[in-house]
């Protein structure tokens, strides 16, 4: 599948990697809708980039559905689906004030995981009626985590949220391989998204230390390179893609 005139979905789009994935699709000629819950920066860029913005809750049936509707009128069709909404949440599991809050917990895994599994589920139903191009109807990338592999103190509900996004990509693959549509997840290391540009150059520095090569944190627009590749590469499905800079956190 080519990107240009393909037909975009990114979740999260209104900033950080699903901004980037969005202005990267949509100047290589994608049509590109934004699902976001913050209606003020999406509708923002979804006008400087030529998008469309509808405002949805990922972790609501009758939003996804409503969204997927508004997509379906704006595009015609979806063949891309690209999920980058997601909160990250830090807390032990035995802390000072006690036990990990069970609320942030089901908080953390609702919007991650389950927020992923309806929109690739509710999109993947709408892909099954595109026209096939050798075979292929629609392409669905999720976004993982390092820490799905290697989580930190403090992540035990984040890392179980993106280990989860992981575990399902392969079966998620087996299931949709028979109407045609692929599914790939990128699990990326430290990038630069507005979280950590607000931590300052002193800490942003610490993280980048420990990246092997290159020295620095990721760039969204290097997320979204990769999100393309995906997108083209119709052999490759059922991947979970690390980028990190070979980065192996301690």
């Amino acid at each position: 599948m080519q990107i240009k005139d393909s037909a975009v979905v990114v979740t999260g789009g209104a900033s950080g990697l699903g901004a980037a994935v969005a202005r990267a699709f949509a100047g290589k000629g994608a049509a590109v809708v934004l699902f976001d819950r913050d209606a003020a920066r999406g509708q923002a860029l979804a006008t400087e980039i030529g998008a469309t913005f509808v405002e949805v809750d990922v972790t609501s049936e009758a939003s996804v559905q409503a969204g997927v509707l508004a997509a379906r009128a704006a595009m015609g069709r979806i063949s891309v689906l690209v999920n980058c909404a997601g909160i990250a949440t830090g807390a032990r599991t035995l802390g000072r004030d006690g036990p990990h809050d069970l609320a942030l917990f089901q908080r953390t895994i609702d919007i991650n995981l389950v927020g992923s599994f309806n929109c690739m589920r509710l999109v993947a139903a709408e892909m099954a009626g595109n026209a096939a191009v050798e075979g292929e109807r629609g392409v669905v990338i999720n976004t993982a985590s390092i820490a799905a592999f290697d989580g930190q103190k403090g992540q035990t509900a984040y890392a179980a949220s993106k280990a989860a996004i992981a575990g399902m990509t392969l079966p998620a693959a087996r299931d949709l391989a028979g109407v045609g549509v692929r599914v790939c997840a990128i699990a990326p290391g430290v990038f630069l998204t507005p979280m950590l540009e607000g931590l300052g150059a002193d800490l942003q520095d610490g993280l980048a230390a420990d990246v092997t090569f290159p020295k620095r944190l990721g760039r969204p627009e290097e997320f979204a390179a990769l999100a393309g590749f995906i997108v083209e590469c119709n052999y490759l499905n059922g991947e979970v893609i690390r980028l990190d800079g070979a980065l192996r956190m301690r």
